[in-house]
Formats: C-alpha cells, sequence, structure tokens
C-alpha cells in the first residue's frame, strides 16, 4: 500500500474577495511539483463565492469536469445552451471534450456558495461535449456510501469518459466501512468535507487529502460525525 497526505492548511490558497478557495493540487497561480495530480486526478478546489459572483465566461477542452455544490446554489450557463441552477445535493458533470464555453455564478444575491470543483483527465480526447446534473438523496449515504459518478451511462450516478468512481459518505461517529478499490490499477482519494475519520490507521480531518494506492481494501471509521468524498481513479 502506498499513502499519501495532505493536510488541509497545506493546500494552495487564494482570495480574490469575490472568490476565497483552496487548491489541493497545482492550479491557477498555485504550482506545487509534488502536487500536480494524483492518477488521473488533476484538480480539486474548495470554493467559496461571495453572493451574486461567479467566473465569466471561459473555454475547457478535453476535461472531465465536476462540480458538487456543498452551500447554496450555482448558477451554470454554457454553449451547449445548457441554462441552470445547481443546489446543495446536487452533482453536475461537463465532459468538455472538442471544447465549450461556459460561466458559473452564485445564484443568491445574499447567501455564500461552497462548492468542490473536481477535474478528471478523460480516456477519450475530442468527444462531443457533454452536460449532465442530478439530485442526490441524501438519505442513501447514512452510515454508508452512496455512488454519485460512475464510467459508464445509465450506472448510479452521473457518468464520465473515465475508469472512475465516486461516493459520499454521511457516517455517525464510530460508524465504519469498507470500500474496495473499483479497478486493480486504481488509486483512491479520500477527501474530509467535514468532521474526522480514521482511514488505515491515518487520522484525517476538515478538508484533509488522503490517496492510497496498491491496495484493494480500504477501512474507513468515523472519530466523529463526518462527512466524506471517495475519488476512485486509474493512477496510469
Amino acid at each position: 500500500m502506498k499513502t499519501i497526505l495532505h493536510k488541509a492548511n497545506d493546500r494552495g490558497h487564494a482570495n480574490y474577495g469575490w472568490l476565497d478557495t483552496y487548491y489541493s493540487f497545482s492550479f491557477a497561480n498555485y504550482y506545487n511539483p509534488e502536487k500536480m495530480h494524483f492518477g488521473k486526478l488533476r484538480v480539486l478546489n474548495d470554493d467559496t463565492v461571495a453572493p451574486g459572483m461567479g467566473f465569466g465566461t471561459h473555454p475547457h477542452d478535453n476535461m472531465e469536469i465536476i462540480t458538487i455544490v456543498l452551500e447554496g446554489a450555482l448558477e451554470h450557463r454554457d454553449s451547449m445552451g445548457n441554462h441552470g441552477v445547481i443546489n446543495a445535493n446536487e452533482i453536475q458533470v461537463m465532459s468538455a471534450g472538442s471544447g465549450i464555453t461556459h460561466s458559473e455564478f452564485n445564484h443568491s444575491k445574499e447567501n455564500q456558495l461552497r462548492l468542490l470543483q473536481i477535474w478528471i483527465y478523460g480516456n477519450k480526447r475530442n468527444v462531443e461535449p457533454r452536460y449532465d446534473q442530478i439530485k442526490l438523496n441524501p438519505a442513501s449515504r447514512k452510515n454508508k456510501l452512496q455512488q454519485v459518478l460512475s464510467p459508464y451511462p445509465g450506472k448510479e450516478g452521473v457518468w464520465i469518459y473515465q475508469d472512475a468512481a465516486f461516493f459520499l459518505g454521511s457516517l455517525e461517529k464510530g460508524s465504519m466501512v469498507d470500500y474496495t478499490v473499483q479497478k486493480k490499477n486504481n488509486g483512491v482519494y479520500i477527501f474530509i468535507i467535514e468532521g474526522s475519520a480514521m482511514v488505515e490507521g491515518q487520522l484525517l480531518s476538515h478538508r484533509d487529502g488522503f490517496g492510497i494506492s496498491e491496495t484493494g481494501t480500504i477501512r474507513i471509521e468515523a472519530v466523529k460525525e463526518t462527512e466524506i468524498l471517495i475519488m476512485d481513479v486509474p493512477m496510469g
């Protein structure tokens, strides 16, 4: 088993006034050669957006982009004609493929927006861009893991062009789950959204990240009430 620990306080950070953001991996003006990616996981940004503010229209290509809203509502508009709002307990995905432009704004003029934006390297290039979002049932992850992303259309959660799977868990203090890695050459990056958990002997707290590879099963025990995100991705 190989592991890598990314403590919350060691993340990159930028505060632009309208955007307060933490980078688990090198992004924008934050560069750390030891934090370029974890396998096919390229970006994990922890964003807080001020009321009414956001990201103006900008381009992407050949990246799988996943957004999980933690608090508030995100307004989205893109060159494919999609325009809508992603609320807490929803997940959004875009396959940028051959190229898209989009904008993202805090839908509220009064309340802050908190979200995770995640980029995954795809396994196909220049695909036709696509967009999807779904509502998640929080009860489906009470003291267990809820799959929210898969590599196949029609499976649980949204899907992307990659052999990856995401799971969310809401664990009470003392609750224990065993996670089985999806494929032999995949690794797992665990992110503590809230709370604290013991993962394979490593204590993780609020916003810590923990990468694990070359193993088959991972044991997770909540030290206190904990919200956890598991990202299972190819390491090649």
